[in-house]
């Protein structure tokens, strides 16, 4: 009996999926970075709102520049993660560019990587602006150790909410996208006591805060700046748990 031919085709080398990769994320940061319509947004709006609120109404309490910059950190990195996944993810369903990108020959994980680089990135370039703010004009009382934590805090705390974003963007058109994504990210920060502690709202919005996963980035950060201690744990399982429940609903 002759041998069976496969039509199959051969595997991509390990070079070129390496390559396809770093090329596909490349692209998306560059993407990202030359358009100001979503740069200057992820950048000003939480540094002005921390500038205003954060740095001109504060009253030069220790405590409250630490708990301020923090909460507000957490403010900044969750919009590249909800804003680059969600509104973009919208936008290339409509266009068609999903479409594209599923039929060229590159691996499947390559997009979701490459956007979740852009956001790491931009994570990183806010948290960046905001504790420079923090430490050269409010001169907010931060050890090394504790600006290095606060920055990978950030930097690794967008991703829950990049799980958040595809969830949204899976669900809603492009058109659409912007106002959901704003419907999301705004409650939930006040919701969390991101603008103000929740000790100062009523009862029933501090018994609830722990269904959001801004509350326990925001935690995560307020332990990163000194201001709280113990529980890191529970608020790392719970943001892992908030994001593998997000990407799974987005699957399906």
């Amino acid at each position: 009996m002759d041998a069976t031919i496969s039509d199959a085709p051969p595997a991509m080398p390990r070079s070129r999926v390496v390559n396809a990769y770093r090329q596909e994320i490349r692209s998306e940061v560059l993407r990202y970075l030359r358009n100001p319509g979503f740069l200057v947004p992820m950048l000003a709006f939480s540094t002005v709102f921390y500038a205003m609120f954060g740095i001109v109404l504060s009253h030069g309490h220790a405590d409250a520049e630490r708990y301020l910059l923090a909460s507000y950190a957490t403010f900044g990195v969750m919009g590249p993660g909800l804003f680059g996944f969600g509104v973009s993810l919208g936008a290339e369903r409509d266009n068609g560019l999903l479409t594209l990108k599923r039929a060229l020959p590159m691996p499947p994980l390559a997009y979701l990587l490459g956007k979740m680089a852009m956001a790491m990135l931009m994570a990183a370039i806010v948290m960046a602006l905001l504790l420079s703010l923090g430490l050269c004009v409010a001169h907010v009382p931060l050890s090394a150790a504790q600006v290095a934590a606060m920055l990978a805090t950030g930097v690794c705390g967008v991703l829950p909410f990049c799980a958040l974003g595809m969830l949204v963007g899976t669900l809603v058109k492009g058109q659409g996208a912007p106002g959901m994504v704003n419907l999301v990210y705004l409650p939930m920060a006040f919701l969390s006591g991101l603008w103000m502690p929740l000790s100062i709202l009523p009862r029933i919005l501090g018994r609830i805060a722990p269904v959001w996963p801004s509350w326990h980035l925001n935690a995560l950060m307020q332990a990163a700046a000194g201001m709280r201690h113990g529980e890191v744990g529970v608020h790392l399982l719970a943001l892992a748990g908030f994001t593998a429940a997000f990407l799974l609903l987005a699957a399906r």
